[in-house]
């Protein structure tokens, strides 16, 4: 198992980690297997989708803001004030399994990893990444 950490610096932001688990399926050396990755934050999450345009970034934001707005009367904003980023981290989710073949992820030609912040910005964000073996 192992860690990757980043900092955010905005509210809303999807950061590509692709070459950070590329790194570390390179390291394990496995060569047909499954890379599993896990947020362990409540107002954070994972996806795959396009990077060749970066508008697709912004586009997911503004999508999943219009889906969930901010200060819709959510209960929990009398608590913290950020009870939309932990329906945002919900729709999207915190987990992706990606397999692993010839010792490299299987990510389509347009598809990149994507941690996704709902409620930056934050410090030392971290994804867990499994390498499982096939064998």
């Amino acid at each position: 198992m192992e860690i990757i950490t980043l900092d955010t610096n905005q509210k809303h932001e999807l950061i590509d980690i692709t070459s950070k688990v590329n790194s570390v399926v390179k390291e394990s050396k496995v060569k047909e297997g499954v890379c599993f990755l896990y947020v362990p934050h409540a107002t954070a999450a994972l996806t795959i989708n396009e990077n060749a345009d970066p508008n697709i970034k912004t586009d997911i934001i503004k999508a999943v803001n219009k889906m969930v707005p901010e200060h819709d009367n959510y209960l929990h904003d009398s608590i913290d004030n950020n009870a939309a980023a932990h329906i945002k981290s919900t729709l999207i989710g915190v987990s992706e399994h990606i397999p692993i073949s010839n010792g490299g992820l299987q990510l389509g030609t347009w598809q990149s990893l994507m941690f996704v912040e709902m409620d930056g910005p934050r410090s030392s964000r971290k994804i867990i990444v499994e390498i499982i073996d096939k064998r």
